[in-house]
């Protein structure tokens, strides 16, 4: 329920001179040196010469997926298939103990990168099954483009690996919904998705973009009902799901029945492309390191990609398409430009120069996930030696107009607006490694106001009542570690006028 109440003694980023806040019906009326004098008998809420921020946004998740690492095995810290398949027999072992172990059931990991496996450190079905037995495991990859299956589960699952127990990212994206059918698969899920919501608001999170491979419109209004309501959400929708989105008279933004104003429609969310991890980004030039030669693949041709384009914009849905190799990004480009659509363009990963500055010019979005560059800057000197476009090229963007809403892609980064802002403005995880492109890093102010709704690093009267009440400044940060750190900080945070996290 929304509070009515006075939020006193907060401060602005870079300022040391207190204001009073008022809140009424989920807004903020106003924002003061002291309480005016029609809020003087509201109740208050002292926070003591706090620092006050808009709350922030993750504009691109898998939430459901997300909500899984926090409660299923996580493979990302694995060096090697040797230390994951440790790392399985483990959590197997607790599972035995703990009689959770069913045959009927999956057990299922996340977040493996074998693209930094040495090449006799690879994933192998023996390996898989050794460990698993007939138990079905199913493991998927940090960036969710493929999966690494025993026998048990590619039977359960109905898909057919080799030697290497890998399964290809189409088939895969089929095959992972399916564990989301599984028994129990229900239970868990509300268990976990709860758990998700309430780890966002202790960082600050206000609302998420779901991009969910599931029906996410139907699914969060379920969940709406079920009193899942500690975030904003803005439902994708896939282009195999659109023509029934339309049909049942859907548009991006509408609101969500029984969301109270939380849950809106979001954009048509299309994989144009494959992933640099997997060697499927779709790119100009060859990758280096990689025989037979190859580019990468398309998941859609280019006439698909417009069709689908032309009909979101003619049926009032925004575009949310993932491109990341360098000819991907063009013929999306090229598409959006033909079809007048309107929305972003998801991870832009490489971009060539001409490129760079189209998206402002045709008015899309660059939604960006700065600690993908985090993780894979190694990745790029081993298969993007020779490119032909800018990777990351965060600051050519936002220098060039583009507007950038930054997310995590959780859950192939940790969702962690601090963890993303570190990573733009920094360049580097550590103090103790130079930064990544450090003529592509972001300015504090940017990176904060591309992680909120409005665009902005500070609050003002008429804004929604998302608040976060900081006990440090981030502004004065000078290093990664403490920009990382930033979570432990979050005191409050205020969701549409009522408190979703207080410490």
């Amino acid at each position: 329920m929304n509070e009515a109440l006075c939020i006193r003694n907060v401060k602005s980023l870079g300022s040391d001179e207190p204001m009073d806040m008022m809140i009424r019906e989920g807004r903020i009326e106003s924002i003061t040196p002291e309480i005016p004098e029609n809020g003087r008998d509201l109740p208050v809420f002292d926070a003591e010469g706090m620092w006050v921020i808009p709350g922030l946004w993750d504009c691109h998740t898998h939430f459901t997926q997300w909500s899984y690492t926090l409660g299923r095995l996580d493979l990302v810290s694995a060096r090697s298939a040797h230390e994951a398949m440790v790392m399985l027999r483990r959590h197997l072992d607790d599972l035995r103990a703990e009689g959770r172990l069913n045959p009927d059931r999956y057990v299922v990991g996340m977040r493996f990168r074998h693209s930094l496996w040495a090449d006799d450190e690879q994933p192998t079905l023996a390996a898989i099954d050794e460990i698993a037995g007939d138990q079905p495991v199913a493991l998927s990859s940090a960036d969710m483009h493929c999966g690494w299956v025993n026998s048990a589960a590619a039977r359960k699952l109905g898909v057919q690996v080799g030697e290497s127990g890998l399964v290809g990212e189409l088939e895969w994206f089929d095959a992972y919904c399916k564990l989301d059918d599984a028994p129990g698969a229900a239970e868990e899920s509300d268990r976990l998705l709860r758990n998700a919501e309430l780890d966002a608001a202790g960082k600050g999170v206000v609302g998420v973009r779901d991009y969910e491979m599931a029906e996410n419109i139907d699914t969060w209004i379920g969940r709406f009902g079920r009193g899942i309501n500690g975030l904003r959400v803005r439902a994708g929708v896939y282009p195999e799901r659109l023509q029934q989105a339309i049909n049942d008279g859907w548009h991006t933004g509408d609101e969500l029945p029984g969301s109270d104003g939380l849950g809106h429609v979001g954009a048509m969310k299309l994989i144009s492309d494959g992933s640099l991890n997997t060697r499927s980004a779709y790119c100009s030039t060859p990758y280096s390191g990689i025989d037979p030669e190859t580019f990468g693949t398309m998941s859609y041709t280019p006439e698909q990609i417009e069709s689908y384009m032309f009909v979101a914009a003619r049926h009032g849905f925004d575009i949310a398409c993932h491109a990341i190799g360098d000819e991907a990004n063009t013929i999306v480009l090229d598409c959006a430009e033909r079809s007048k659509a309107h929305g972003s363009i998801e991870h832009a990963q490489m971009l060539k120069p001409t490129d760079i500055p189209r998206l402002a010019k045709l008015g899309l979005a660059a939604s960006i996930q700065p600690q993908h560059a985090m993780d894979d800057r190694d990745v790029i000197a081993r298969f993007w030696a020779n490119p032909a476009g800018v990777p990351y090229a965060f600051k050519a963007l936002h220098d060039a107009g583009t507007r950038l809403l930054m997310g995590s892609d959780a859950p192939v980064a940790p969702l962690d607006p601090w963890m993303a802002i570190s990573a733009a403005v920094f360049g580097t995880e550590s103090s103790d490694r130079e930064p990544f492109q450090p003529e592509q890093c972001l300015d504090f102010d940017t990176a904060l106001a591309s992680s909120t709704a409005a665009g902005r690093v500070d609050l003002a009267a008429g804004d929604a009542a998302d608040v976060v009440l900081l006990d440090r400044d981030p502004s004065r940060v000078a290093s990664p570690e403490e920009m990382r750190a930033m979570p432990e900080h979050v005191q409050a945070t205020m969701l549409a006028g009522r408190w979703a996290f207080r410490k």
